[in-house]
């Protein structure tokens, strides 16, 4: 078995060029492709260590063998007001777990370009519309987000692609189309959504 440990450092943690060095080390132990369970540790002077094979108490898992996600992420902390979305709205768990994946990767105070706010990524206008005082709550982001959401769904008569590409351009885009908008960011913000609806 191939056995592999990185260690990375903190900057403001570097004393000297020897310490750095050490720190910055990587061993390969074996050198050979391997895919397996990959572990995080942090010590005490903040030194991340990863590794395939735990070697002391202390490492947790990370990332799980033939999943895309880290295993101890932060997405379960929106799972109750996610759970509680779904049954108020109808809406699938996973879906909406997916949504927030793409939209935000589970940041509550992530802001696009374009002024999209919060976990699900939701535009001052629209947040207005739905009654939204403050879109980095991630409980009112949500439940606005889904409800919307919701409202996306019934309008495209159940048609998810169709749903989530009017969430992403804006549903006067696709019903002026009556098809996905010929926009790659649309296109790819689908794709992603339904590969992580598989996931979650």
């Amino acid at each position: 078995m191939s056995i592999f440990r990185i260690c990375l450092i903190p900057q403001s943690a570097i004393r000297n060029l020897k310490y750095y060095v050490w720190a910055m080390g990587v061993t390969l132990l074996v050198c050979m492709p391997v895919r397996a369970d990959i572990y995080r540790y942090v010590d005490s002077r903040g030194i991340i260590c990863f590794t395939n094979v735990p070697t002391m108490p202390g490492y947790r898992i990370y990332i799980r063998e033939g999943t895309l996600l880290p295993a101890d992420d932060l997405s379960g902390r929106y799972d109750m007001y996610i759970s509680e979305a779904a049954r108020k709205y109808g809406v699938s768990f996973s879906l909406i777990k997916a949504v927030i994946k793409v939209e935000s990767n589970f940041d509550p105070y992530a802001v696009s370009r374009s002024g999209a706010c919060g976990l699900m990524q939701i535009m001052p206008e629209t947040a207005k519309a739905l009654g939204i005082i403050d879109s980095f709550d991630p409980r009112e982001n949500i439940l606005g987000g889904v409800r919307y959401l919701k409202e996306l769904l019934a309008r495209f008569q159940g048609n998810l692609s169709l749903a989530l590409a009017a969430y992403n351009a804006g549903p006067g885009k696709v019903q002026s189309l009556k098809r996905m908008p010929p926009i790659e960011e649309t296109r790819s913000f689908v794709r992603r959504v339904m590969q992580y609806l598989n996931l979650y």
